[in-house]
């Protein structure tokens, strides 16, 4: 291990409760991926309505926002281990019943997407606990930013490879195998918490309501300047520019005359973006100026979007897919970074569900957005007004960006 930590990119690996985290979590996010491929493509093949996959992403992440508050603060007030095993549980038992659904011939949209609701809710107490969890498995704090970097990855690598198996899986197997393949990627999380060793858990005491802790997060983001900005500018990247994987269906169908495994691989190629955005910031040591990368990262996300938009030949257009996606990875990498650094440790599961609030709570209202306008102007038009949207965002807050950190932390 001792040769892994001198490595930059993979200095995290250093502690093994974190290497165990990783893999677990690694492995469960190609199983999410495949889920949402397939949800997604299966809603739009029963209704062929851009609004109505707006309505079914919004149906998975909204419940998050409401339910963002009491989720932030069993972060901080529970046991966040004990959180993440419940929550796996129940996220596997969420998937095992879409696939029931799909496999005796009982899909229905209503039931999609009510399903997609309960999954909205286990997230809204799963992320919190479980980024917050990242900062308890980390041998030392200066190793942070690379862990959360390397987290951020595997989601990326899902977001590569998942859709494009699924897209493989739905052609050849149908739906509800992706689903069943989620609900078994769940283990792995699970088998990975039960391996760990962590210190023994000591129950805080606390009189404070849930609403007067949570207060407190808001209080306290408001008092401190670069959280602030950074969750504000998060929240309108996320309502008015990253919805645009709500149409992604409609460019796979209509745009580019392809089928499931089009659509797979249009949600790989964003994920190729991703992926080499994650391991770029991974490898950045530690007093870089990642705001300043973040700006950049909007603009490449910008001009990414609308040449995607315009290009009707399909190798071209991948390419600027990879090149939104390696735009749009840094969005919420740097901005959880820059908030788990920042934040006192008392503070962080509440900071964390702030920030959620201002993803959950944007992207649904976005995706319902985006379906809407696409609906009336098509997708093209729209993924391309959402490209000049990201470039104007990164202009207003250029000044944030570019500008020397203050904080005590200076990784950020």
């Amino acid at each position: 291990m001792k040769k892994i930590s001198q490595l930059n990119l993979f200095r995290a690996f250093a502690s093994r409760n974190y290497t165990l985290y990783f893999f677990g979590r690694a492995v469960s996010q190609f199983g999410t991926w495949m889920q949402r491929t397939a949800v997604v493509w299966v809603v739009y093949t029963l209704t062929h309505s851009a609004f109505l996959l707006g309505v079914t992403i919004f149906a998975e992440q909204f419940p998050s926002f409401l339910f963002s508050i009491p989720g932030g603060v069993a972060a901080d007030r529970y046991n966040r281990y004990t959180i993440i095993k419940i929550t796996q549980i129940i996220s596997m038992v969420q998937a095992v019943l879409l696939a029931v659904l799909v496999l005796t011939g009982h899909t229905a949209v209503w039931a999609i997407l009510l399903l997609s609701v309960l999954l909205g809710i286990i997230n809204a107490f799963d992320v919190p606990a479980r980024q917050a969890l990242i900062n308890d498995v980390v041998a030392s704090p200066d190793d942070l930013p690379n862990a959360l970097s390397l987290s951020t990855a595997t989601a990326s690598l899902a977001q590569l490879l998942g859709p494009a198996l699924s897209g493989i899986v739905l052609s050849v197997f149908g739906a509800g195998v992706c689903f069943l393949l989620n609900a078994a990627s769940f283990g792995g999380v699970i088998l990975s918490l039960l391996f760990m060793k962590l210190p023994t858990y000591l129950p805080k005491k606390t009189n404070k309501r849930v609403i007067a802790e949570f207060a407190e997060g808001f209080s306290y983001i408001k008092n401190n300047r670069d959280i602030g900005l950074m969750v504000t500018m998060l929240a309108v990247v996320s309502l008015l520019v990253l919805p645009y994987n709500t149409v992604l269906p409609v460019f796979a169908k209509v745009v580019f005359k392809g089928d499931a495994s089009t659509f797979g691989y249009i949600n790989s190629f964003v994920g190729i973006g991703a992926v080499a955005g994650t391991i770029f910031l991974a490898s950045r040591k530690p007093g870089v100026h990642l705001k300043r990368i973040l700006f950049i990262s909007t603009i490449l996300m910008g001009v990414g979007l609308i040449c995607f938009s315009q290009i009707k030949n399909f190798p071209a257009a991948m390419l600027f897919a990879a090149i939104a996606g390696y735009g749009s990875i840094a969005q919420f990498t740097i901005s959880n970074i820059v908030v788990q650094s920042d934040a006192a440790p008392e503070m962080r599961g509440r900071t964390m569900g702030v920030l959620l609030m201002a993803i959950f709570g944007m992207l649904p209202l976005g995706s319902l957005l985006t379906g809407a306008v696409s609906e009336r102007i098509g997708a093209p038009a729209t993924v391309l007004f959402q490209g000049i949207i990201a470039v104007v965002i990164a202009l207003i807050f250029i000044k944030f960006l570019t500008r020397s950190h203050k904080s005590g932390f200076k990784t950020v």
